[in-house]
């Protein structure tokens, strides 16, 4: 018999993503998927199972398939589906997020026959800050702990994936700190910011960010979820992030998209009112992020996990970029405006 792996969060792209492409390895007998709300996408030949993971009812179905490999992916920084279809409030989704970890792990602590655990997290627990060090590895503590938002979320996730590691050092536990998933069908909170006509910017501001691709974020679960190969270790906690860095501003410029620069207050405004309207999830923590910006080092994600990321990060957002279509400005013509204003700006003014 081979392994029986439950994945959850399957009702979101990634995560459907992942099901079809995991029932493809030899060493997988059956993969059960798991959502509150079914998924508009095929599975491929996945079981579906409709499940609240904040619920104890989780433990069962656990325990009825015997379930050896789960796959936690239903950690969301936003309560908005595809295509703006709301899965509910920000509250829901905190509750997903934390109590339903809480309930999940619970619910493995208890089957004996758990014997993997891989959980999705995000490079959002180091926060965003302007003294933060240029590059942040996994055991680089944050300045400031997130106060609240999905980067709260991500550290009460860990630190109870954490105490289950302590209970049962028996399951290989991994932990994924994704940096921003971007490519074709990404539908995150900065892939729709990224999507607007004009982006709001942070006057004085021009972070560096980091990108994965779509794809290499289902090749790096997989990896994590299989047997480690010759000289790999699968366990443990690892950033996940494409080589190489891109600006705000030249990613702008690739997107033909022409910025509105503005003063930090005006942007927390901005962001407040699309988020009150439902048209963007433009919170707190993605304002930080788009002022100070987040690099992370991703050594051992190559060394001890065996990964390397078929994209880099400006890679990664070139394949998103082509999806989205050209912008308001043809972006070779917005990148030689942008070029010669730059020219005009005393050098390290404002830049992070």
């Amino acid at each position: 018999m081979g392994k029986v792996v439950l994945v959850t969060g399957v009702a979101r792209q990634l995560g459907g993503r992942f099901v079809r492409r995991i029932q493809r390895e030899p060493d997988v007998d059956r993969v059960i998927g798991v959502d509150a709300v079914p998924p508009e996408h095929h599975l491929g030949g996945a079981d579906f199972i409709r499940a609240d993971i904040r619920h104890p009812t989780i433990a069962r179905v656990l325990a009825e398939h015997g379930v050896d490999t789960v796959v936690h992916m239903d950690v969301n920084g936003t309560p908005l589906g595809k295509r703006g279809s709301r899965r509910g409030s920000r509250a829901t989704v905190k509750e997903t997020n934390v109590i339903g970890t809480m309930q999940l792990l619970g619910a493995c602590q208890k089957t004996p026959t758990i014997k993997r655990l891989v959980v999705r997290s995000s490079t959002n627990v180091y926060g965003s800050a302007p003294r933060d060090p240029a590059v942040f590895t996994e055991n680089t503590p944050p300045k400031s702990l997130p106060s609240g938002g999905f980067a709260k979320d991500a550290v009460e996730v860990e630190g109870y994936v954490r105490g289950f590691a302590r209970r049962r050092p028996d399951v290989a536990v991994c932990v994924l700190r994704f940096a921003n998933v971007l490519g074709p069908r990404a539908d995150s909170p900065l892939a729709e910011y990224f999507s607007l006509p004009v982006l709001p910017t942070v006057l004085g501001f021009d972070p560096r960010l980091q990108f994965v691709h779509e794809d290499d974020a289902i090749e790096v679960l997989r990896i994590a979820t299989g047997e480690p190969a010759r000289g790999t270790l699968n366990s443990g906690t690892f950033n996940i992030a494409g080589d190489g860095v891109l600006l705000l501003s030249q990613a702008a410029r690739r997107l033909g998209r022409p910025t509105l620069p503005v003063l930090l207050p005006t942007v927390t405004l901005v962001g407040s009112v699309l988020r009150s309207v439902g048209a963007l999830d433009f919170s707190p923590e993605q304002i930080r992020l788009l002022t100070h910006g987040r690099v992370v080092e991703t050594t051992q994600m190559r060394e001890t996990l065996g990964f390397s990321p078929r994209y880099s990060s400006a890679e990664a957002f070139a394949d998103f970029a082509r999806s989205r279509g050209t912008g308001l400005l043809p972006p070779e013509i917005l990148a030689r405006t942008v070029d010669r204003i730059a020219a005009l700006v005393p050098a390290g003014s404002g830049q992070n």
